[in-house]
């Protein structure tokens, strides 16, 4: 059957909608402008209209983006199309229309846009105290360029609302990251008559600093500190050498500080053992940014240094030291050794106020109070009413349909923006726990979590934790070995249950398994047959991913950090992250070397702690799960050598 008119014709327009994502990630705003008419009254018509006007923004009047704002007030794009416009008002500096425009601007996330209109604030002689302050964090956090910031900071600099010293911090930064026109920017403002050396140490530091003997002056100065920063990023031990041997006392304190501790990140992030040895030669911890202090934190904790841990810490940034991670390592420090007291009673308050179920840290946190992990109370069951409320939420729905449709960026945007409303006094902790509740009912798995996890006082831990397709998960992993609580962590982080996910690398499914790994581990188990596509199917995707962990599991003689590493970066990096001394895992995950894998072994281990204590309904521990990391000793067979 074809269905009624009324299906068919929702099915030709549900089409239409998913041809104008197409033309606009295209570009074709012909077609857009022609298939719009199609599409009014759908339940989408707010994006097809927002492509349509956005694909020619540049040229589009006003008055029709006035039209769009008022045709579809409260939308989020309505909101995202006058964040689109202020960003294009910014950029023509027609500073009176954006000042008219910024003050209904309801999301307020976009960096640009706050500095443009610091800027405007600075211009007309109206700015706050602290808008030099917020430039400047603005600026640093953006890592590529960008025209707002950017010219935010240079009128702020031409004014004396930010130093010299903010500037060159911007450019060397810019050079760590490999961002070198963002650097070129910074460079531009505070020393225009550099650029050109700017370009020469950017292709060639080691020849940059072989054809100079002294660096008189600031600029002069700097630059040889950026040419040092970018051979640590290639060659850290050539840097500390020249930073040692010549360059040392041609640089300021602050500048010698900072090269140290690029050199000293260098090398905590290479797990060499000369990184605590770099970072001894800072003499001002303050000298350093969060970033530096926290590589130079991680490289003392490998190195059992805790008394450097805890001065580390103190240097941070207020902001940063509520971090529950450096929360949790400065009460680690203050009990190390024989500590006096006041230092227990100081490490007890720190450990108290993160101590939870939320995350990886705030476990721990309960585990050194002495405490297990716990379920926490549920919160009273939601009301036929408050269901109500969210299935009649607008922007909920248009976030569900888009979803359900394949158009899940779109949809995720919609459904974040009716849910962040939380953060400007909207949504309450249960209409947050309502909205999961709708997503969990429509197994929108990643909107059920994420928004349960927006709660602060009310936790719904059966939301936050689900476990869908619990005959396929559970069967499967007690038919080959694996703690099931282990499984759920891993998809939990790995795809949100999202059953169709894709990475940008190609993996696929509720595991997220490469295809090559796929067709390793198929052969492996004797799975006849299989096809890359099959990655899809829920079953296979679930025999092959379990497999797969299994068999890294046994690689690493049970180790569930290691194998959740080898899961996220492939085994041959773990195996080497392993090697020196035996560290307590919690230390090892944290010296991770790349951000993305330190993440996700954390996030894996607290999701299972947690799986676990719903499943079996007993108190929990992550330190029993986590135990040590060593090199793999003669007692260790190499089950898995070619293990992909």
């Amino acid at each position: 059957m074809l269905g009624t008119p009324l299906a068919q014709a929702q099915n030709r327009a549900d089409d239409a909608v998913l041809e104008m994502q197409k033309a606009f990630r295209k570009g074709d705003s012909k077609k857009l402008e022609q298939l719009l008419p199609t599409v009014r009254g759908h339940a989408l018509e707010p994006w097809a209209a927002y492509w349509t006007l956005k694909a020619r923004l540049n040229e589009a009047t006003e008055a029709e983006v006035q039209a769009f704002l008022q045709r579809y007030a409260g939308t989020y794009q309505e909101d995202r199309l006058r964040n689109d416009w202020l960003l294009l008002l910014g950029q023509r500096r027609d500073w009176a229309q954006f000042a008219a425009y910024h003050p209904q601007y309801r999301m307020q996330d976009d960096r640009e846009v706050r500095c443009y209109a610091l800027l405007i604030d600075q211009i007309k002689g109206t700015a706050p105290a602290s808008a030099g302050d917020d430039v400047q964090r603005a600026w640093l956090a953006l890592r590529e360029a960008d025209d707002g910031c950017t010219h935010a900071a240079s009128q702020f600099y031409a004014d004396g609302k930010l130093g010299k010293l903010d500037v060159w911090r911007k450019a060397r930064l810019a050079v760590e990251a490999n961002r070198p026109r963002a650097a070129r920017n910074a460079v531009e403002i505070v020393a225009p008559e550099a650029l050109d050396k700017l370009r020469e140490l950017l292709d060639a530091p080691t020849k940059y600093l072989r054809g100079h003997s002294t660096a008189r002056g600031k600029v002069r100065q700097e630059l040889v500190l950026l040419a040092l920063i970018k051979m640590a990023t290639s060659d850290v031990d050539a840097a500390a050498a020249q930073l040692d041997s010549k360059w040392g006392v041609h640089l300021s304190p602050e500048e010698r500080n900072w090269a140290w501790g690029v050199v000293g990140k260098a090398a905590a992030q290479r797990l060499s053992s000369d990184a605590p040895g770099y970072f001894a030669n800072v003499t001002r911890d303050t000298d350093l940014n969060d970033d530096l202090l926290a590589w130079k934190v991680r490289a003392a904790l490998r190195a059992g240094q805790w008394s450097v841990v805890r001065k580390a810490v103190d240097a941070m940034s207020e902001e940063a030291r509520q971090d529950s991670t450096w929360v949790y390592w400065k009460a680690r420090a203050l009990l190390a050794g024989r500590p006096q007291e006041a230092e227990r009673a100081q490490a007890q308050q720190l450990l108290q106020g993160i101590a939870g179920t939320r995350g990886f840290y705030e476990q721990l946190a309960l585990e050194e109070l002495g405490q297990r992990v716990t379920l926490p109370p549920a919160p009273a069951p939601l009301t036929d009413e408050e269901k109500a409320a969210a299935k009649a939420n607008l922007g909920l729905n248009r976030g569900l349909y888009a979803i359900l449709m394949g158009l899940r960026s779109e949809g995720v945007r919609e459904w974040n923006y009716a849910t962040n409303l939380h953060d400007n006094g909207g949504m309450s902790d249960r209409a947050l726990l309502a909205a999961a509740d709708f997503a969990c009912q429509q197994q929108v798995w990643d909107r059920c979590i994420n928004t349960s996890e927006r709660t602060r006082s009310l936790i719904d831990m059966r939301q936050r934790f689900p476990m869908p397709f619990q005959s396929a998960v559970i069967e499967r992993a007690q038919a080959i070995g694996l703690d099931p609580a282990y499984v759920y962590g891993l998809i939990r982080q790995e795809s949100r249950f999202i059953m169709d996910a894709r990475s940008h690398v190609g993996a696929s499914g509720l595991m997220q398994v490469m295809p090559a790994t796929a067709r390793w581990t198929a052969k492996k188990i004797g799975l006849t047959d299989f096809r890359p596509e099959q990655l899809n199917q829920r079953d296979t995707n679930i025999a092959i991913g379990t497999a797969y962990l299994k068999l890294a599991l046994d690689d690493f003689a049970g180790s569930m950090p290691l194998a959740a590493a080898a899961y996220n970066a492939g085994p041959g990096r773990p195996r080497s992250w392993r090697n020196g001394a035996v560290l307590d895992a919690a230390i090892w995950a944290e010296n991770v070397p790349f951000t993305e894998t330190r993440d996700y072994v954390k996030k894996v281990l607290a999701n299972t702690t947690n799986y676990a204590a719903l499943i079996t309904g007993q108190p929990q521990s992550l330190k029993s799960r986590l135990g040590t990391v060593g090199p793999r000793n003669a007692a260790e067979p190499e089950v898995n050598k070619d293990l992909p």
